[in-house]
């Protein structure tokens, strides 16, 4: 469980990454951003903050903020109705990010995978992506991410997101936040 306090604590230090990266928020958009620790009870670990500036019927935006090694943990999103599932390209903004997609794994790999989670990890094909580089996330392909050493801020663009159908390799995630 996240407490007030550690939700308090990382959107501030959300909106502080942010600004200095030169990413203006609205007043609104600070109050919203949405702090998702996935159940696990280790934020800073496997954890994530997002803004979403619009998700629709045909499209969402986000900025998705990842502190130093910070982890989205394994999972896919599937299709939903005739919608063969959300399509997602990613484009780091700052700092750096480690991708893990579906296919040939790297010989080695620069994420630390957390521990106690080890058999969660199946996907091994590294795409590093520093400011400027992107890399589009095919529908239903098996994913998951981790910043690098400083941190990073992503944008996410895709199709409609809903996250509350992702599904993780890890049972244990909850991907609503409560």
């Amino acid at each position: 469980m996240t407490h007030n306090t550690e939700i308090e604590t990382a959107r501030a230090r959300t909106c502080e990454m942010l600004f200095n990266a030169g990413v203006a928020l609205t007043l609104e958009e600070r109050s919203r951003i949405e702090i998702v620790a996935f159940g696990l009870g280790e934020l800073e670990k496997q954890g994530l903050q997002i803004v979403t500036y619009i998700n629709n019927d045909r499209y969402c935006a986000k900025e998705i903020v990842l502190f130093p090694r910070q982890t989205c943990p394994q999972h896919l999103h599937p299709p939903y109705g005739k919608d063969p599932g959300k399509m997602e390209t990613f484009r780091c903004r700052w700092g750096k990010v480690f991708l893990y997609v579906e296919g040939q794994p790297s010989r080695s790999i620069n994420a630390f995978i957390p521990y106690r989670s080890e058999d969660f990890y199946t996907v091994f094909q590294e795409v590093v992506l520093e400011p400027g580089q992107q890399f589009t996330i095919p529908p239903s392909t098996l994913h998951w991410f981790q910043a690098g050493d400083r941190g990073a801020i992503v944008s996410e663009f895709s199709s409609t997101s809903r996250d509350a159908l992702d599904i993780f390799t890890d049972t244990r995630v909850v991907r609503v936040t409560q």
